[in-house]
């Protein structure tokens, strides 16, 4: 492709910006050169989350097509303000959605306040009468907005109700269906009339009422929180598919929130949350026909709930029977099965058996004239490619993709023309195995065809016809373009945007540096990322910092430009080496790359981790081997504190955040996918609960009270497993949070310093904080 797009930008910013590098190429030696300084956490902080986001533009380009046509419009930020962008296809033209400041104007005057023409922040678009009117949301309300002669008023009641009909209502509007005292109820549009569906709803065991996730009961206090109503209705609406959840005989969790937002006593709640082995809460389908509410049961087995939530089922369009998936307990046996609407009777169309395991994290399906076809997705051949069956009979027709690659997603179908468009990497010769193509195929297997040449990581957004799709593209060093391409060929129709980073740039950032090394087999190339600080001085020692998530439902190192936007490029600027690499288990290589993780999430790749950081750092004299952290959260917070137990001489410094320690401690649905079913010893062999006497580095734990999905009983029991060894560690409870720790700053700043203090061997800068807003 010739000079990458950021050189090239880099090149044309060099000219407008001599004096400013020409400033920083003269600095003081001494202030290049530190490590931990107030200095280095001020640049940390502008490279941390909005600090970034306020200095890449255009980058952003999703399409929003318009009324079933080929026609869109997209939002992109740019250095002036918000555009919204208005592109015919056909036509090759691409403008304004509409005049920005006549609309704010307009918005203005409807609101009583001042809306600015290039801040505007609208959502839920919907363009009508050939676009000349215009619904959105403004700042939580909505407007009608004819752009003929720019005026904006409420929407009325009918056209509110349009665009958001209320929960639970038909798709003929005749009928609403609530919940009332755990039985399910409908009430009649036209009259207000209500009648019960069912009359033998109790508490955990109720009708149209979902799992509850511990979040939402915090959230709402309450351990039965509001839900809209369970229902599937039939396109038709004379019938509707729910299901009655039994949870009594459910193991349960209890958190407590000792800083409730209410009250100064600490609140506790408990919930249904299956563990492997347990007993789960499982779900009965039912249908009812709304007309004489006369109830059928679905002869299916209980549904298991391995996690929360509900059962999902899909309706034909000519409302004959539905169909569902069902994942049984330990993920090797995966069903696509159908309802019969008039009997309840159930059949299996595709029945998946597979071992070590089917992931279904990545299994991709989809049904092809109202279920008369079925594309299914199956590594059954050792690599994961899609399959033809017949949907009357469940037969299976032919393999429509083959060969030593792997299908990531189907795009889109044209039924008319018998043409498959699916997404697909490992390819390409000579390229990151990981990079996403787009591919399209004729459904018997023929006329296999590459559409986006280019090296990168592609998207595809398939317009409703087929004709287009709107293709961004990107890599670690090259920032997103966004393009039209024609579907028969890829060609490209129009360009659209290519992202800004002139600001990025002018910060002395370089984008990270992939590298490739060989798994333990000698043969299989490992790939992953380095980065360096912006202030990098090849002429000094760097402690390596290793962030690790080894998860197998993915593959975890970034290969889109979004990886400048990583917390790996923040810590880099604080004195570091950062890396992140994808070990063998995790997936998009094939079946027996993926399967070293089988009953063994315990390995995570860590033999290839230390082998290639070991060969960066004799490839790079600046790489100081004797000196690495690593860290990481969740999956990847068991992950780094396993890596600091099974490889002691190695990890000397370690930050572990909400990390399933003991997977036995673990949500089922995750857990029993990689480790099987049912529990066996390898579950208490590879738990760092038990490892945890081996701890010698310096550990950092850190865990959410209310984390709704690893229990906080996870690190707490290697607390107290290192507490009877008389081990050493450092630990901060988050009182009010949940699982998701990334934004808060104390959170942050505590990684920070973790790492200053023990890997750089320097007093992290006192009174530093991140609350503060940071401009770039």
């Amino acid at each position: 492709m010739g000079t990458p797009l950021w050189v090239r930008a880099r090149q044309g910013l060099h000219r407008r910006l001599v004096p400013a590098l020409l400033i920083a190429s003269v600095a003081p030696a001494g202030r290049l050169a530190a490590q931990g300084t107030l200095a280095d956490y001020e640049r940390a902080a502008r490279f941390h989350r909005a600090g970034t986001e306020r200095l890449v533009f255009r980058d952003q380009a999703v399409p929003n097509w318009i009324n079933g046509t080929d026609r869109f419009w997209y939002r992109v930020d740019t250095p002036a303000g918000i555009e919204y962008l208005h592109v015919d296809p056909d036509r090759r033209t691409r403008q304004r959605a509409f005049d920005h400041a006549r609309l704010a104007t307009a918005l203005g005057q409807a609101a009583g306040r001042a809306y600015g023409a290039d801040s505007l922040v609208l959502t839920a678009l919907h363009f009508l009468e050939s676009g000349t009117v215009l619904e959105l949301q403004a700042h939580g309300t909505r407007w009608r907005c004819d752009l003929r002669r720019y005026a904006c008023a409420r929407p009325s009641a009918a056209d509110s109700a349009r665009f958001a009909p209320p929960a639970g209502i038909s798709p003929d509007g005749r009928w609403i269906a609530f919940v009332r005292d755990y039985d399910l109820w409908l009430r009649s549009t036209s009259t207000g009339q209500e009648r019960a569906l069912t009359t033998d709803g109790e508490r955990w065991h109720a009708y149209a009422t979902p799992l509850p996730s511990a979040s939402r009961i915090v959230q709402q206090e309450t351990e039965e929180p509001a839900f809209d109503p369970g229902v599937y209705w039939s396109p038709d609406a004379k019938k509707l598919i729910t299901y009655r959840m039994d949870s009594r005989r459910a193991a349960r969790f209890t958190l407590v929130q000792a800083v409730p937002r209410s009250r100064l006593r600490p609140m506790s709640f408990s919930y249904a949350y299956g563990l492997p082995g347990d007993t789960l809460a499982s779900a009965e389908l039912v249908i009812f026909d709304a007309e004489s509410g006369a109830r059928t049961s679905v002869s299916f087995e209980p549904w298991e709930m391995q996690y929360y939530g509900q059962p999902s089922v899909r309706w034909y369009a000519d409302g004959r029977g539905a169909t569902f998936t069902y994942a049984s307990r330990g993920y090797q046996r995966y069903r696509l099965m159908e309802i019969d609407a008039t009997t309840g009777n159930t059949r299996a169309l595709v029945d998946e058996r597979d071992e070590p395991w089917i992931d279904i994290t990545n299994q991709h399906r989809e049904l092809l004239r109202d279920g008369a076809e079925i594309l299914w997705s199956s590594a059954r051949d050792g690599w994961p490619h899609l399959y033809l069956y017949d949907g009357a009979s469940g037969a299976p027709m032919r393999q429509v993709t083959s060969g030593a690659f792997v299908v990531r997603g189907i795009a889109h179908v044209n039924e008319r023309s018998r043409t498959l468009y699916f997404l697909a990497s490992g390819r390409e010769p000579g390229r990151d195995p990981y990079l996403v193509h787009v591919y399209r195929v004729g459904l018997d297997g023929s006329g296999l065809r590459l559409l986006t040449p280019e090296p990168a990581q592609h998207t595809a957004r398939f317009s409703p016809s087929g004709r287009f799709f709107v293709d961004s593209y990107s890599r670690v060093d090259l920032p997103p373009v966004t393009v039209v391409r024609r579907a028969s060929d890829g060609a490209v129709v129009m360009r659209l945007e290519e992202a800004d980073v002139s600001r990025l740039l002018a910060t002395g950032w370089r984008p990270p540096e992939p590298f490739t090394g060989k798994a333990r087999d000698g043969v299989t190339d490992i790939y992953g990322l380095i980065w360096r600080p912006s202030h990098f001085d090849s002429t000094r020692r760097y402690p390596i910092v290793e962030q690790i998530y080894t998860g197998p439902h993915s593959a975890h190192v970034p290969r889109t430009f979004d990886a400048y936007r990583n917390q790996a490029q923040v810590i880099a600027e604080l004195g570091f080496i950062s890396v992140m690499i994808d070990g063998m288990g995790t997936a998009h290589r094939g079946k027996a790359f993926h399967r070293v993780a089988a009953r063994n999430l315990g390995d995570g790749g860590s033999v290839e981790h230390v082998a290639l950081i070991r060969a960066m750092a004799a490839r790079y004299g600046y790489l100081d081997a004797t000196r690495v952290g690593i860290w990481g959260h969740s999956a990847g917070g068991y992950d780094a504190l396993h890596a600091m137990l099974t490889q002691p001489d190695f990890y000397r410094v370690g930050v572990s955040s909400a990390g399933n320690h003991d997977h036995r401690m673990d949500k089922t649905w995750w857990v029993e996918q990689w480790m099987g079913y049912p529990v066996g010893q390898h579950y208490a062999a590879q738990s760092n609960v038990t490892l945890a006497p081996r701890l010698r580095g310096k550990l950092l734990l850190m865990h959410g009270e209310l984390d709704e999905n690893v229990h906080p009983a996870s690190t707490l029991q290697v607390v107290d497993a290192l507490i009877k060894a008389d081990r050493d560690f450092d630990m901060v409870i988050f009182p009010g949070r949940s699982h998701g720790l990334g934004p808060d700053p104390h959170f942050v700043r505590r990684r920070w310093d973790y790492f200053v203090r023990h890997l750089l061997g320097v007093e992290p800068p006192a009174g530093f904080t991140l609350l503060a807003d940071r401009q770039p």
